[in-house]
Order: C-alpha cells, then structure tokens, then sequence
C-alpha cells in the first residue's frame, strides 16, 4: 500500500507562524508577530474563541490580541500561552485543575469522609439530609465558582508575581518556568507527574521543591501526556 502524502493546508498570506503545537484534537499556532490562532475541535473550549464550536480554519483568538505571547502550548483538551511580558494566560478544560482554577472534582475528593452516610449504618430521621448538607459546605462558599471549561483565556497568577518564561502541558497537567528559575506544576498529578513527591491532583500552581532543595535552577520543561521532563543546572 502506497502511503499518502501530506495533506498541504497552506495558511493565509498575513499568517507567519513561529511555533505551531498541538492537542489530542486542536492546533494553537503562534505567529512571528506575537498573536495566537486556533482551530480544531473546541468542544472544550480549548479553541479560546468564547464557545465549543469547532473551527476548520485558523482563527484568531481575539481575546488576546494586542497582547504580543511569546510562547504557546497545547495539552489535551487545554491551551496555555505566556505573554512576552511573562505573563500566563489558561483556557480549555479543567476537569482535573490543569487550568490551576478552581475544580469541583477535586474538591469534591477534598471533602471531608464524614460528608456522606455509610452504607452500613442506619441514619437517624434527618441525619442523611444534615450530611448532604455538611457535604455542599465542605466544597465551600464558593461552589458555584467552580470552573469546568474556560472558554475564553484567563490571566493566571503564580505565586510570588513570578514572571513565567516556558510553559508546556500534558495530557491533563502543566508545568511552567519561571524566569528566575522555579518550576511550578498543577493539573493531574495519578502518575507523579507534578513532581510533589505524592500522587495527588491539584488545580493550584505549586513549586516543585526538588530543585532549590538541591540548588538547581530550572531552565526547561516539556511535558509528556503523563510525565515531566526538565532540563535544570547548578546555581
């Protein structure tokens, strides 16, 4: 059987790209003068356009326009750019905190064990609504924030007002780079992937300790769909 060659989807004249990276089902491209275009399936809000209708052409997320990215990553279902001012900017879905939003799933396995009734144990008259009711309190006061797909980019802030330089996602996780050296992950975390030394998800950037606990300083991360490559030196 002879292979078939590439298909050559030629983009229009005005678009020069510099980086060109892709989801499981969506293509973010960034060009050579800052701005950022997407196009695919955006059922999960991954195209940044405002809303889950795919786009067979690339278009240009207009809620960033304006503001020049000098890098651009792609994850599963999520899309993640970082300013040339070093800021970072997340949207797609979040169903496991890879946006570093607030996520109900996580919460919901956050939730303290005495917020559901035992099968094994015979509730007292109104004893199981009161433990629904303490289930809802345990996801907080701000339950109707939880965020399941951000359609359209939101501006993250890491900790410290660190300044990221490189960002890349995994499957259903990120990891960016600050431009002092720190490496911060979130997202899904089953396989160890965050580097926190455990197994658990989190929709909070958090520093990987690894590094400053042995004087590393972090220069470059690429992500696997569940796993984290770094490239770190000496101080």
């Amino acid at each position: 059987m002879i292979p078939r060659p590439p298909f050559l989807c030629p983009l229009p004249p005005a678009l020069r790209a510099q980086k060109l990276v892709l989801g499981l089902e969506h293509v973010v491209l960034l060009g050579q003068d800052g701005t950022i275009y997407t196009w695919g399936c955006g059922r999960h809000g991954q195209l940044g356009h405002g809303g889950l209708e795919p786009a067979l052409e690339p278009r240009l997320v207009e809620a960033l326009h304006g503001v020049p990215m000098g890098d651009v990553a792609a994850g599963g279902w999520h899309s993640v750019s970082v300013s040339e001012g070093g800021d970072l900017y997340v949207w797609g879905w979040n169903e496991s905190g890879q946006l570093a939003l607030p996520s109900k799933a996580l919460a919901e396995k956050r939730a303290p064990a005495t917020a559901s009734v035992s099968q094994h144990e015979e509730p007292c008259p109104g004893e199981a609504e009161l433990k629904l009711v303490n289930h809802e309190a345990a996801l907080g006061a701000e339950a109707a924030d939880f965020i399941s797909i951000q359609a359209f980019p939101a501006l993250l802030d890491l900790p410290e007002g660190s300044e990221v330089s490189k960002v890349s996602c995994g499957s259903r996780h990120t990891a960016a780079v600050t431009r002092t050296g720190e490496l911060y992950t979130w997202g899904w975390g089953k396989y160890g992937q965050l580097g926190h030394n455990d197994t658990a998800s989190s929709d909070q950037p958090r520093q990987v300790g690894y590094f400053p606990a042995n004087g590393l300083t972090v220069e470059d991360v690429v992500c696997g769909p569940w796993n984290t490559y770094v490239g770190a030196v000496e101080k």
